[in-house]
């Protein structure tokens, strides 16, 4: 994959070494080109000096041909923009922003842009969002026998209730979240385009239960 990120501060830069570790074709964004100093010597991606709204700035690094954009400068204004202009002028299908303000926060995932806050957690996310692989576990219990995983739905799970879920895969559902907010949903919960389903598992029953939220297991679907 090809990833363009504008901002190059501590979250910028971490997420772009996190990305080339993986084997990702990289290119980082800046005006202030001293910024790129916080990437070192070793980084093997390209470097471009200018705003990320900048269409021609976009293109020198890379946008037409990239798989997915995170907009991680310390403003609001520049990574929104710069996020909707990757996804709507250029066509980006994975696209990410950090956002300092909680309330635009929520307006913007109800856009369909993820929204990301806070340095370390954010790196980590951002790849998730950015390069989707393996299991995402977002909580494990002391003992290490129950956590908590996102399950990734199929689009056929769409309008049909937290129960059948939960019944067809043998495991409880934890959490959701939609519109970017957490809720707690009940039995009779409906499951909407763009939900994140978050189930409490075992290591034992983790990779059935994520077959049957993939609809790798289709039966009652």
């Amino acid at each position: 994959m090809h990833v363009v990120i504008m901002g190059c501060g501590r979250l910028g830069s971490t997420l772009a070494h996190n990305l080339e570790e993986r084997g990702h074709s990289v290119a980082v964004i800046d005006q202030n080109p001293d910024a790129f100093r916080r990437l070192g010597s070793h980084f093997g991606g390209a470097t471009v000096t200018g705003v990320g709204f900048d269409r021609d700035v976009l293109r020198a690094a890379g946008v037409e041909r990239a798989d997915a954009f995170a907009a991680v400068s310390s403003g609001d204004n520049s990574n929104i923009i710069s996020a909707r202009l990757a996804r709507e002028t250029f066509g980006v299908s994975r696209v990410v922003a950090r956002i300092y303000d909680q309330k635009r926060a929520q307006v913007y995932e109800r856009l369909g842009i993820p929204t990301v806050a806070t340095i370390r957690w954010a790196a980590d996310r951002m790849v998730r969002h950015l390069v989707p692989e393996g299991m995402v576990e977002v909580f494990r219990d002391p003992t290490s026998v129950v956590s908590i995983v996102e399950a990734p739905l199929h689009r056929d799970w769409v309008g049909r209730t937290l129960k059948s879920l939960e019944e067809l895969s043998g495991a409880r559902v934890a959490y959701l979240m939609r519109f970017g907010m957490g809720t707690l949903g009940t039995p009779s919960t409906v499951l909407q385009d763009g939900d994140q389903v978050f189930m409490l598992v075992t290591d034992e029953t983790v990779g059935a239960v994520l077959d049957v939220a993939s609809g790798a297991t289709r039966e009652g679907l």
